[in-house]
C-alpha cells in the first residue's frame, strides 16, 4: 500500500504478516545480519587460500544467521526497512564471493560469473526509474528467494565435490543441478522485476 507523502512522492507503507515495517536500525535482526556481511571478506580470504573446510563452516554460520534473523524479526516485531535491504544484501554478497572465488579457482566457468552478474546489473539500471517514480526498492518475488536459495546450495557443492570420491561425485551432480535450477529462476526472477518496473513507470 502506498500514500502521498507531503513531497508529492510517494511514502510507501509495507505490511508484513500484520506487521508494520518500521525505519528502526537498531534491531537484534539487523545486527545478526551485519555479523553476516562481515564474514563475507572472512568467506572470500578462506577460499583463495584453499581453506575449503573453514569456508563451508563460514558458509554454515551464514545459512544459519540467514534463517535466525528473519525468524527474530517476526517474533520480536522488528521488521525494519534496512533489515529488507541488508538481508538481500548479505546473500547477493556471498552469492558473488562464492562464484568469484570458484572461477578464480577454476571450478566454475567463466560464462557463469557473467551470466549472474549480467543479471544484477539489468535490476542495477531499473533503480533510477525506480527513484524518479518516487519508490524504493521493490519487494523480492518467491522465485527470487528460489533462486537464492538454490544458488547459496548450489556453490558449496561444487565447493565440496573438490573432495572426490563418492562423496565429491554426489555434490558435483547436485550441485551443478542446482546451479542450474538457480541460474534459471534467478533470471525469471530478474524478468519479473523488470516487468514491474515497466508497469510502474506506464502508470506514473
Amino acid at each position: 500500500m502506498a500514500r502521498t507523502a507531503g513531497n508529492g512522492r510517494r511514502e510507501a507503507v509495507f505490511v508484513s504478516r500484520g506487521q508494520e515495517i518500521s525505519s528502526r536500525v537498531l534491531t537484534v535482526p539487523n545486527a545478526i545480519s551485519l555479523v553476516r556481511l562481515a564474514l563475507v571478506p572472512v568467506f572470500a580470504v578462506l577460499i583463495v587460500a584453499h581453506e575449503d573446510v573453514w569456508a563451508l563452516v563460514v558458509l554454515a554460520v551464514s545459512g544459519v544467521t540467514d534463517w535466525l534473523d528473519g525468524v527474530l524479526a517476526r517474533s520480536l516485531h522488528q521488521v525494519s526497512r534496512l533489515g529488507q535491504m541488508l538481508d538481500p544484501l548479505a546473500d547477493r554478497l556471498f552469492i558473488f564471493a562464492t562464484l568469484l572465488g570458484l572461477a578464480w579457482r577454476e571450478i566454475v566457468p567463466l560464462w557463469l560469473v557473467a551470466a549472474i552478474l549480467a543479471r544484477d546489473l539489468m535490476l542495477a539500471l531499473t533503480v533510477p526509474v525506480l527513484a524518479r517514480l518516487g519508490y524504493g526498492t521493490l519487494n523480492v518475488s518467491q522465485s527470487g528467494k528460489v533462486a537464492t536459495f538454490a544458488l547459496l546450495y548450489a556453490f558449496p557443492l561444487l565447493l565440496l565435490a573438490e573432495a572426490g570420491g563418492r562423496l565429491g561425485t554426489t555434490a558435483h551432480v547436485v550441485g551443478w543441478a542446482f546451479t542450474w535450477w538457480g541460474v534459471a529462476l534467478y533470471w525469471f526472477a530478474g524478468l519479473q522485476y523488470v516487468a514491474q518496473v515497466r508497469r510502474l513507470a506506464a502508470r506514473g
